[in-house]
């Protein structure tokens, strides 16, 4: 194993490979891996009420974050909260709703956002979690923090909701371009200064979810997708010299080679939909990227993982590369298939 000098430190696979070095077998996280699939992740929750409630529980969050790393030694550890946060930061109120997920209120079409200055202990627990996971982490383990990207936070912020089309800002971003901008506004500086935040108190790297890019038309993607993000990455440099920021806009499909290109993340993850061949021609050379399993390869697990996983190390043998899903794990998927995957990336 190499050494990572800059840290006096053995050396963090994942964080070499985010600064664009080849490692084989590539480093391995799952997005979602600290979650529901877990039986000590069930149990905590159950003990703790409410997802909300964990999330604000530094020393529970902790606790979460650090469960995957134990039980499979992955090679990077990701901040266990939830894109919501933000703007409940801001101003709205963030709930749960078993079964249905998120719901914020009041709805902004006569809402004005808070200043995020005036509720930065909404963020303080996030910030005291990132304190505590960084001092208990294994020493080679990279230690991911994340924010969702502006456009699919301001989709939750406008419906109040999940929806499946986003059409509420969608519609609202065609009606009144000037008020869904200043909400993409808001998100966007407060997402600078979450993330910075995060940094500051220890995380090596972040990752920039944009779940619902997929759903936007291309002059509408450019305008609330790339220009955002390449915001955050551009302030995130300035402020943080040498700390990664990977950019993860699913479904952005062939619009993937514009995103790295004018985004400049410094890594980017590929949804499931990618091909990781076309992927590899597309994108700019060295760039490297993240992904992409089917989760459902991984639920279903035998022929179908071992065959996904054999056709994305090899589209990316060239490439540096971090091996992941291509979006979150599901539930479902028993122990056993993560510990299979881990066999396979790895070559046990």
């Amino acid at each position: 194993m190499g050494t990572d000098l800059s840290a006096g430190r053995p050396d963090r696979l994942l964080l070499a490979v985010l600064r664009g070095a080849r490692r084989d077998p590539p480093p391995i996280w799952l997005m979602r891996q600290a979650g529901r699939y877990l039986p000590e992740y069930r149990a905590l929750r159950a003990s703790k009420g409410g997802f909300l409630e964990l999330c604000y529980d530094p020393e529970a969050a902790a606790e979460v974050t650090l469960q995957p790393i134990r039980r499979f030694g992955f090679d990077g550890a990701i901040l266990f909260s939830d894109i919501l946060v933000i703007p409940h930061a801001l101003g709205q109120t963030l709930s749960f709703v078993a079964g249905e997920g998120p719901r914020l209120a009041p709805p902004l079409a006569d809402h004005k956002l808070a200043d995020l200055a005036a509720a930065p202990a909404r963020l303080d627990p996030v910030y005291e979690t990132v304190r505590r996971v960084a001092a208990a982490l294994p020493p080679a383990t990279t230690f991911l923090g994340f924010a969702g990207a502006p456009w699919t936070v301001a989709t939750y912020m406008v419906a109040g909701e999940g929806s499946r089309d986003q059409a509420a800002a969608r519609g609202l971003a065609y009606r009144d371009p000037a008020r869904f901008g200043a909400i993409i506004e808001a998100v966007t500086e407060a997402t600078i200064h979450y993330l910075s935040g995060q940094i500051e108190a220890g995380v090596h790297a972040v990752q920039l979810f944009d779940s619902w890019a997929g759903s936007l038309a291309p002059a509408e993607f450019e305008r609330w997708v790339i220009a955002p993000a390449a915001r955050i990455v551009a302030a995130l440099h300035a402020r943080h010299p040498g700390v990664p920021v990977i950019g993860f806009p699913k479904g952005a499909g062939g619009r993937l080679a514009a995103y790295a290109r004018e985004v400049e993340a410094d890594a980017l993850g590929l949804d499931e939909s990618v091909d990781p061949a076309w992927a590899d021609a597309a994108l700019p050379p060295g760039l490297p990227v993240q992904g992409n399993l089917d989760p459902l390869a991984l639920l279903a697990g035998g022929a179908a993982l071992a065959e996904g996983v054999a056709r994305i190390r090899a589209a990316f043998a060239e490439r540096p590369h971090i091996f992941n899903l291509g979006h979150g794990i599901v539930p479902e998927v028993p122990v056993a298939h993560v510990e299979a995957l881990l066999s396979l990336v790895r070559g046990a």
